[in-house]
């Protein structure tokens, strides 16, 4: 076999190696597209009071599911050291029974629960319900109903019949009618008719009054010719200072 055949054999092997990994790469891509990664853990959930038999609820489940497990830690967990609680699962679970969880195996106090579901490459998904409180020692405190006032009564008070009002007649006084009296007429004063004070005859104001406008009249016209003729003269002079500028 010449040189040029191995090296296109060589070639065609590398070829078809490498679509068998692309094929295989894009089945697993398919694979994985069809679900989504789901760890819940619905019951009990966070700050939860239980005691007893617990039943833990919720879903576990991945399209490369391998198994999943619950644990539980009590807090705080600086160590972060788990208790596994049953057995691992290697069936998925949706929307059913997760664990059992027997609290009497553990001392009263807060814990965080885990819920781990781990895929087929060995990757994990995971979910906690933190500060769950186990109180086996005390009964779990229920609501207690509110108590309802019981409403007073409201005593309506009974109207009392009215007073009767007394009423007494007067004796009617008959009043005498007051007879009029005759009076005299007053005196005539003889110094009534008399006036004191003296009338003076013959003045008359037309005089001073036309001679008031008469003055007043004269004194405007004086103002107003002094007036026009200071006004004249600024213009004139005024007229004078245009011509000697121009020249």
């Amino acid at each position: 076999m010449s040189k040029q055949k191995l090296a296109l054999f060589k070639f065609n092997v590398v070829l078809i190696f490498v679509f068998a990994v692309s094929l295989w790469a894009l089945q697993w891509a398919g694979v994985l597209a069809q679900g989504n990664d789901i760890a819940v853990i619905t019951s009990p959930t966070s700050n939860d009071v239980v005691q007893g038999t617990v039943q833990i609820t919720g879903s576990a489940d991945h399209p490369a599911f391998q198994f999943f497990v619950v644990d539980i830690a009590p807090e705080p967990n600086p160590a972060d050291v788990w208790s596994t609680i049953g057995a691992t699962h290697n069936t998925p679970v949706t929307n059913g029974l997760l664990e059992t969880w027997d609290t009497t195996q553990f001392p009263d106090g807060s814990y965080t629960i885990r819920l781990r579901v781990v895929r087929l490459d060995g990757n994990y998904s995971e979910i906690f319900a933190r500060q769950v409180v186990i109180s086996n020692a005390q009964p779990i405190p229920t609501d207690t109903p509110e108590s309802r006032e019981t409403p007073t009564p409201t005593v309506t008070p009974t109207a009392l019949p009215p007073t009767p009002t007394i009423v007494i007649d007067q004796p009617v006084v008959d009043t005498p009618t007051p007879r009029p009296v005759p009076t005299s007429a007053p005196l005539e004063d003889p110094d009534d008719n008399e006036t004191l004070i003296p009338t003076v005859t013959g003045f008359s104001m037309t005089p001073l009054v036309d001679a008031c406008l008469y003055g007043g009249g004269i004194m405007l016209g004086v103002f107003l010719l002094f007036g026009f003729l200071g006004a004249l003269r600024l213009f004139i002079q005024g007229f004078i200072d245009r011509i000697k500028r121009r020249k």
